[in-house]
């Protein structure tokens, strides 16, 4: 199949433009570059350096490689930036995910695989882990914008029959992440304990998260690549927490450092508490996670050593 992944740059949708290579897809990446890198695009893909804000430039995409699948990964994943300009956060998120709606619709694309959040869409739940039925209540401008495309691939279903299958990713992380942004824990406390660096931890280290390692969420966009989950939702994740301290903890004992986090103010638009009940993926999909937390912290502080070392 002709695949068009966006985001491909980055640090998941990379990843997994290597695999659907590997088993023989045609992939076409759409990037516009401005967080993910060069080095992460397969060579054997076709680039092209597009925002999928820009519907014009996007659309030559579309007439040019007539995708059969669009699987979309391009994203403002900042949530704190989502607090403090959700304008600009909305633009990217909903009208760039508006377009690509539209494009595949006219392009005759059979399937949309879109990654949504499991991290931010159901706000600070009421009991744990959270099901796909779970109330959806975010508390942040990056949560809305990412469940209200939601929305809209129902309703393009609905009127004009375009495929689509919705996975709600908890915390992702593994190699190519970076430690750059404000996302990405693994990533920055990595990158802080390499450089001998204390590390901050917002808030007072009780805050957890759902951690799976990038080759599982791979593994589940793989199984969602034809017709299995068509019109579904679907949560990726262990349903278990891991806190922000048991990260530090992890991350440090990986790399074998004695350093110490500074604790910082909680910052806005941040949940406390979050995991995601992953039952659903593994009854429709046969899927769940396989790389525990502490494998995948010392695959992926193996990489940013090997980084420091280049």
């Amino acid at each position: 199949m002709k695949i068009l992944v966006t985001g491909g740059a980055g640090f998941i949708a990379s990843h997994l433009a290597d695999h659907l290579i590997a088993k023989g897809h045609e992939v076409i990446i759409v990037d516009n570059l401005s967080t993910g890198k060069k080095e992460n695009i397969n060579p054997k893909s076709v680039f092209y350096k597009v925002d999928i804000c820009d519907i014009g430039r996007l659309e030559d995409v579309f007439n040019e490689e007539r995708p059969d699948v669009v699987n979309h990964h391009a994203a403002h994943a900042d949530v704190r930036k989502s607090v403090e300009m959700p304008a600009y956060d909305a633009n990217i998120n909903i009208l760039g995910s508006l377009n690509l709606c539209q494009l595949s619709m006219k392009y005759g694309v059979k399937k949309i695989i879109y990654a949504s959040t499991g991290g931010a869409v159901y706000g600070e739940p009421k009991h744990l882990p959270v099901t796909e039925n779970s109330p959806i209540e975010p508390i942040s401008q990056y949560g809305v914008s990412k469940h209200t495309v939601e929305h809209y691939l129902f309703v393009f279903n609905k009127l004009y029959n375009l495929n689509f299958t919705i996975l709600r990713y908890p915390n992702v992380y593994g190699p190519r992440q970076s430690p750059y942004g404000e996302a990405g824990v693994v990533a920055i406390f990595s990158e802080h304990v390499l450089s001998n660096k204390r590390p901050t931890i917002f808030g007072d280290g009780s805050k957890t998260r759902d951690y799976v390692f990038v080759e599982d969420i791979i593994s589940a966009n793989l199984k969602v690549l034809e017709n299995c989950g068509n019109g579904e939702i679907f949560n990726l994740g262990w349903g278990i927490e891991v806190s922000d301290l048991n990260v530090f903890h992890a991350i440090r004992n990986a790399l074998n450092s004695k350093i110490e986090p500074i604790f910082g103010s909680k910052r806005n638009g941040e949940i406390e508490h979050i995991c995601l009940d992953n039952s659903k993926a593994m009854k429709v999909l046969d899927w769940k996670p396989r790389v525990k937390f502490e494998e995948g912290i010392k695959l992926s502080t193996n990489y940013y050593k090997q980084l420091k070392n280049v």
